[in-house]
């Protein structure tokens, strides 16, 4: 089955930048898109960005865009979310999810990534 593993998380100060990855392994042949979400302590889980993995189809949540970046890299399995300029309302436990063809929703879940941002 396939399993998630993301690294990159960490302390950082407001207007730092920090890079997420998320790699997959086991049988990937079927992914449709993946994406990063993210809880803080509270608050519902937030669908952050997405990326469809046979395109450079993307989402970003308002509270991102032009701040953070999805990206892909289809050869290692893996994808990436530069986040720039964060901010404090940024933390959370920041999740790797995966949705393959025929599903409608993500299903594959990463253990997630602790991203702090603290001054």
């Amino acid at each position: 089955q396939v399993q998630l593993q993301e690294s990159g998380g960490g302390l950082v100060r407001p207007g730092d930048s920090l890079r997420l990855s998320c790699r997959a392994s086991g049988p990937t042949a079927r992914t449709y898109a993946m994406a990063w979400f993210r809880q803080a302590p509270g608050k519902d889980r937030e669908l952050v960005a997405s990326i469809r993995w046979g395109s450079n189809n993307r989402y970003y949540a308002e509270s991102v865009k032009e701040r953070f970046t999805i990206s892909k890299d289809t050869a290692k399995n893996t994808i990436y979310l530069q986040m720039n300029n964060l901010k404090p309302d940024d933390a959370a436990v920041y999740t790797c999810a995966s949705q393959h063809l025929g599903r409608y929703e993500y299903h594959i879940w990463g253990q997630g990534t602790q991203v702090t941002v603290s001054s």
